[in-house]
């Protein structure tokens, strides 16, 4: 659904290939979800370089993927809290496991997807599952505010209705 720019899958789902040499297993594939910020994050790891004690890093290393092992995490986030000229308006999204919330701040509005049973996001589920919605959308908060994600200014001349793609 959706494409670049968008927070479904369609706009934040894409091939990834990374290999290291000696390492990775030729021809190994890995179906773990994973993000950009996990790309530097994996360069410093792999360098030795680390990073100073207490500094804050938004990705996590991908070196135990490449070795084969699995890469331990709770959810995956997005945040943009921006317009763009091609209809994207502000929104913050949160996948857990096979889960996905979309809010948008425009409206005030969360969708939830069950990406196992609806992977083209068809069917926004928030009103059958509101407990999922409302842990999902607590602890999407809580990382905006661990992070301190800058909440969008409203734009008095975007219709969510008539603006969202």
């Amino acid at each position: 659904r959706a494409g670049t720019g968008s927070a479904y899958e369609g706009g934040v789902r894409v091939p990834f290939i990374m290999s290291w040499p000696e390492v990775t297993k030729p021809g190994s594939t890995s179906d773990v979800p994973v993000i950009t910020p996990d790309i530097p994050a994996t360069i410093l790891d792999l360098t030795g370089a680390g990073i100073e004690p207490g500094q804050p890093i938004d990705g996590r290393s991908l070196s135990p993927l490449l070795r084969g092992d699995t890469l331990a995490r709770e959810a995956l986030h997005w945040h943009y809290p921006h317009y763009h000229p091609g209809g994207a308006t502000p929104h913050s999204a949160i996948r857990a496991g096979n889960w996905r919330l979309v809010h948008f701040y425009e409206d005030d509005r969360d969708e939830l997807y069950d990406l196992a049973a609806d992977p083209g996001e068809t069917t926004d589920v928030a009103t059958e599952r509101p407990e999922k919605a409302a842990d999902l959308r607590r602890r999407l908060d809580t990382w905006l505010a661990d992070v301190g994600g800058q909440l969008p200014t409203p734009n008095p001349d975007v219709d969510p209705a008539r603006d969202r793609p």
